[in-house]
């Protein structure tokens, strides 16, 4: 028993040995460091600072931020998206917990008869692209926007693809080019060109027309988004860390692997409204299919002009859309400048290329696909109310495949397995099981703006005019988003045309 008593008694001591031991050399490393002045001036208790600092983070997302509080998405955002890919019970009681008091607050305007069940009409299908070789028609109200598979994992990419078969909308590849695992799901494709042209790009990151064809030859391969620019980082090409350039993605996107991946931050061959149009015309005559681009709105002047530009080469010259990103959107990886004060939120900027497109009678040979943290059945029904034709998110989808907004996107860390390739970490996530949640989380949306449609009196979420919404000003009122933002005719000379 002795024995045992000396045996603690010597580890104990020899453990308070070692902790002593351990602040000696941590106290002499700091007061001779000189890169952290509170740790120079407060050496061992110093360290304590930047620990608290990263676990703060934690403690406020879990303890002490309201439902309500959280950027870019908060409690009851991810809480509701969390529910609905479950399938479980998505209702609330009690009463809301949403201040509608801030500017700019949707309040949809119901009627005294709301639209019976029996009564609605499915949503009508939009077809873009109708005089292509192969248009494409699609009824879905929300899709999946950009994400490219290097950005996402493998099993986050086949979750992706398999959910959105299910669920019968569409996946954007993002700008990373097309994997085997965006085809193994069977859904409906929109390939993205990013400015690096990833995937179909030379050596020296030229369109390459060959491997442009060989990608349009899949049938699920339905349209083609040149990408202008994105919300979280306008002005800014995108940021693959080398870390996640694995051999397989470097394959993929025809770059080296192990080698941090840096696009241009515009299309080099795309300088004016003229060159874009013809980068539009280029693609959809080796492909054949729907080819429009996605931009973010900040300077508005040259979106005239490239109306004007259209007419003058006449209307199949046009892109057979436009995705219109929000200043505020996502991305895993940029800078701060950018994705703070940089772009118009999808608020503004939806209702003013609407508007343009209307006042150059071109709304309906150009459809309309707005992206930028619409997630919720209620910013969906917003975005459809201002003139959209589709609704695309990339966040809100990462949500159903369980993403806990850790923000270490662009670390290689994500807990979730979503947006790592570390394989340990990725086997947190199961492709059979999160597909399932992708297609629970679409149907959910689907449902939700239609019971805000028919409660405002309209048969389908594509029949919600600007009328059906009021937008609260800054002396409390709310003014309806029609007054806001009037029906725009089109000028004489297109309505004589």
């Amino acid at each position: 028993m002795m024995f045992f008593v000396d045996l603690l008694t010597n580890l104990f001591l020899l453990a308070i040995g070692a902790i002593i031991l351990a602040i000696i050399v941590m106290f002499v490393i700091d007061v001779s460091q000189t890169t952290d002045a509170v740790r120079r001036n407060y050496p061992v208790v110093g360290r304590f600072r930047k620990l608290f600092s990263t676990l703060g983070e934690f403690f406020r997302q879990y303890f002490f931020a309201m439902d309500r509080e959280e950027m870019p998405f908060n409690r009851a955002e991810r809480e509701w998206v969390d529910h609905s890919s479950s399938g479980g019970d998505n209702t609330i009681a009690f009463g809301s917990t949403r201040n509608l008091n801030p500017v700019g607050t949707a309040i949809f305007v119901n009627c005294p008869y709301p639209v019976l069940d029996e009564h609605a009409d499915k949503t009508p299908a939009v077809t873009m692209g109708p005089q292509t070789p192969n248009p494409y028609t699609a009824k879905s109200i929300i899709n999946i926007s950009g994400m490219s598979f290097g950005a996402i994992s493998k099993p986050a990419v086949l979750a992706l693809s398999r959910g959105a078969k299910e669920a019968g909308c569409w996946y954007n590849t993002g700008e990373g080019g097309l994997s085997p695992y965006h085809l193994e799901g069977g859904c409906d494709i929109v390939f993205q060109i990013g400015t690096a042209k990833y995937g179909v790009r030379n050596d020296d990151g030229s369109l390459n027309e060959d491997k442009l064809r060989d990608v349009a030859a899949h049938d699920t391969v339905r349209m083609f988004e040149i990408k202008m620019s994105q919300g979280a980082k306008p002005g800014k090409g995108g940021i693959l860390p080398a870390a996640k350039v694995t051999p397989e993605i470097a394959e993929i996107r025809g770059i080296p692997a192990g080698e941090d991946s840096i696009s241009p931050n515009r299309h080099p061959e795309v300088d004016n409204n003229g060159e874009l149009l013809d980068m539009i015309a280029r693609v959809r005559g080796i492909t054949g299919k729907p080819t429009g681009f996605k931009t973010v709105i900040g300077a508005y002047g040259w979106l005239d002009r490239l109306c004007e530009e259209i007419h003058a080469r006449g209307i199949d010259s046009a892109p057979d859309f436009i995705t219109v990103d929000s200043g505020d959107g996502g991305t895993g990886a940029a800078p701060m400048p950018l994705m703070d004060n940089v772009g118009l939120p999808i608020r503004e900027a939806l209702p003013m290329v609407v508007d343009v497109l209307m006042r150059h009678g071109l709304r309906e040979r150009i459809k309309v696909i707005a992206s930028g943290k619409l997630i919720t059945p209620a910013e969906v029904a917003w975005a459809y109310c201002a003139g959209t034709d589709f609704v695309v998110s990339a966040r809100g989808f990462m949500f159903s495949l369980g993403c806990i907004q850790a923000l270490k996107c662009n670390k290689n860390t994500c807990p979730t397995g979503i947006t790592t390739h570390d394989k340990r970490l990725q086997k947190g996530l199961d492709p059979a099981v999160k597909s399932e949640r992708v297609k629970n989380f679409a149907h959910k949306i689907e449902y939700g703006v239609n019971l805000i449609a028919h409660s405002c009196g309209a048969k389908h979420p594509r029949a919600l005019k600007r009328y059906h919404v009021r937008l609260v000003q800054s002396d409390g009122k709310s003014v309806p988003m029609d007054e806001l933002y009037p029906t725009v005719e089109p000028t004489n000379a297109v309505a004589a045309e």
